[in-house]
């Protein structure tokens, strides 16, 4: 079935793409979400992605196996290049005088998702990596993606995939325990019936009244 369908993607077949659309874009989406932390950005990623797929349709190997690590190695180039041009955005804004605050819904989309909070302390960790670490372990570890189809998917040997993930788990490491060395200690509870100055004030006092 994906041989064939590979076939018609490869021949610009409508239906064939509308099929690789109902399999994939779900697939995408999340990828999207994780990466950018966005539900509207990953919309758009996931549209982008699916025009990009149509200009590369001759691409396509003939043979093969699952699609996804195409499509995402698509989606990790356009979050890429929206990315540049967001920073090129901000970059040209910069230079502008500035304007009257503008109030930013995106938090009140961005609530939808129950983790969140989880995803934002996440993000905050990938943000320390290299960009060529961060999108290897985005694709294997939170898509699952193996280190062939992750090189599928970058356009890099098998053994770059391998060195980079390792990279970035060492590096991910060091920025969570850099992290957790930044909290704030919780203060310590006394234990039950350990004597405090202020116990041992009223203790005293009422060995006071008991010889008076």
């Amino acid at each position: 079935m994906e041989q064939s369908l590979r076939a018609r993607v490869r021949a610009g077949d409508p239906e064939a793409f509308g099929r690789l659309f109902d399999a994939y874009a779900s697939s995408v989406h999340r990828h999207a979400v994780r990466v950018t932390g966005s539900w509207s950005t990953a919309e758009d990623v996931v549209s982008l992605t699916f025009l990009e797929a149509w200009r590369l349709r001759g691409r396509v190997l003939p043979a093969g196996e699952s699609l996804r690590p195409w499509l995402l190695g698509i989606a990790t180039n356009v979050m890429r290049n929206m990315a540049r041009t967001a920073r090129r955005h901000q970059n040209a804004l910069a230079r502008l005088p500035p304007a009257d605050p503008v109030p930013d819904f995106a938090d009140e989309v961005t609530q939808r998702m129950a983790d969140q909070e989880e995803l934002s302390a996440a993000r905050r960790a990938l943000a320390g990596m290299r960009r060529a670490e961060r999108e290897v372990f985005t694709l294997c570890v939170w898509e699952g993606l193996g280190t062939a189809e992750a090189a599928e998917a970058l356009g890099v040997s098998a053994g770059t995939v391998r060195v980079r993930l390792s990279r970035a788990r060492k590096r991910l490491r060091r920025l969570t325990d850099a992290e957790r060395g930044r909290e704030p200690a919780t203060a310590r509870q006394p234990a039950p019936g350990a004597r405090t100055p202020e116990r041992d004030g009223r203790v005293d006092q009422c060995a006071q009244e008991r010889n008076r």
